[in-house]
């Protein structure tokens, strides 16, 4: 950090909205919220206790509800303290460090493992016999350890260049919680060079990703082509469909946000909700009701609860 910053606290402004909705929105986020944290809470446990579960693709779907669960906490418990509390809006310099570097983590590595999960998909849908010895527990837990490295790595060096500027002036923080773009708005120094660098870095991170999706989802798309009976088909997709459907919701507000020009506080605080509290709300929800196995489960486990109670 340089030592020319002379801010000591941040002002979050949130996102636009009339006061009168504050009470409303602080319901809605805390109900997503604490959802989002029993939905994650849940299939960790059910995970956990099910032996049938204990494959690959719920390997990293664990990963993923960990990471969820706590992508949230980063940021919407204080955005329902800027709701409810005039004194809520503040944050001091190093916990913004903290929470944008832990955003960044969450999500880059988030970004990782979808690509991983996706890999996973093309092996069990492409090469089935193969499958289990291809995708074995240590190369799992290689390939899940390589996500958090990358995302760790990944969000120290936007922390960095963030933060390496000097911030000496206006302290207000145009977003719900200290996010790159927004704080480079307060910078009193040239900030041009550090949002090229940001620009490409995730712009790098987040095409190449989704490239390797689309790419494994071709690659599975034709091998699924070559399933000969109907049924075999549709089993196949539906083992994607899910996935599919939480990358989407994942990746498209991202790229409105990082990677157009210029910026539109209001917008962008919109779209932020998306991926900051709908998506982790969204992947229990997808996973659980479109998931045979994980709804077998989650009954199975909701029987011996009931069953433990009676006795």
């Amino acid at each position: 950090m340089s030592n020319a910053s002379l801010v000591t606290v941040f002002i979050l402004m949130g996102f636009p909205h009339a006061p009168a909705l504050d009470a409303p929105l602080f319901g809605i986020f805390l109900v997503a919220y604490v959802l989002t944290v029993l939905g994650n809470l849940l299939i960790l446990l059910v995970i956990r206790v099910d032996s049938h579960l204990h494959t690959p693709m719920y390997y990293f779907l664990t990963n993923l509800s960990f990471i969820d669960m706590w992508f949230s906490t980063v940021t919407v418990p204080k955005m329902l303290m800027t709701l409810v509390f005039p004194s809520g809006r503040a944050i001091s310099f190093h916990s913004c460090v903290a929470q944008l570097y832990f955003f960044l983590f969450l999500g880059s590595t988030e970004c990782f493992l979808y690509t991983v999960m996706s890999y996973d998909r093309y092996l069990a849908i492409s090469y089935p016999l193969r499958y289990t010895s291809m995708m074995s527990g240590s190369t799992c837990a290689l390939l899940a350890t390589g996500t958090w490295l990358s995302g760790s790595l990944h969000s120290a060096v936007q922390t960095i260049l963030t933060f390496h500027l000097p911030y000496c002036g206006p302290n207000q923080i145009q977003h719900y919680f200290c996010d790159a773009p927004p704080i480079l708005k307060l910078s009193c120094a040239d900030t041009s060079a550090n949002e090229m660098v940001i620009f490409v870095n995730i712009g790098v991170v987040a095409s190449g990703c989704f490239l390797l999706i689309v790419l494994s989802y071709v690659s599975i798309v034709c091998s699924i082509l070559q399933i000969h009976t109907s049924e075999g088909r549709h089993r196949a997709f539906q083992t994607c469909v899910s996935h599919c459907t939480v990358v989407l919701c994942f990746f498209i507000p991202c790229v409105f946000i990082y990677l157009r020009p210029g910026s539109r506080d209001a917008v962008d605080g919109v779209v932020a909700v998306f991926y900051t509290v709908l998506t982790p709300l969204l992947n229990p929800v997808v996973y659980t009701l479109r998931n045979k196995e994980v709804k077998k489960a989650v009954l199975k486990l909701r029987d011996k609860v009931a069953h433990s109670q009676r006795e």
